[in-house]
């Protein structure tokens, strides 16, 4: 009884922890520059994508953002829950970088 318990709740909570794991919106397309995020008073995102009238917070599982510090870029990104935070930018999951 204790076994089934115990696979019941390591189920259960497999499950709830992939499914809170998708904690963005749909990816969408953005343009700009990458440069390095440096110290902020936001603090989060590894990078910066600094556009024509804005600038979003960056961050990548997938694809390393120093390889395009300081070139033009075309990204696929998704917004990531609960960002922007303290007056900072919207935080975006980087999936592709196209220059």
């Amino acid at each position: 009884m204790r076994l089934a318990i115990t696979l019941f709740t390591s189920f259960f909570l497999l499950l709830q922890t992939s499914c809170s794991s998708g904690r963005t919106h749909n990816e969408e397309k953005y343009y700009g520059i990458i440069k390095p995020a440096g110290i902020t008073t936001y603090q989060y995102g590894t990078h910066r994508l600094e556009t024509q009238n804005d600038f979003y917070a960056l961050k990548s599982d997938t694809v390393n953002l120093e390889e395009y510090e300081g070139q033009e870029v075309e990204i696929m990104a998704s917004h990531i829950e609960g960002y922007a935070v303290d007056g900072g930018p919207v935080y975006l999951l980087v999936t592709k970088v196209k220059n």
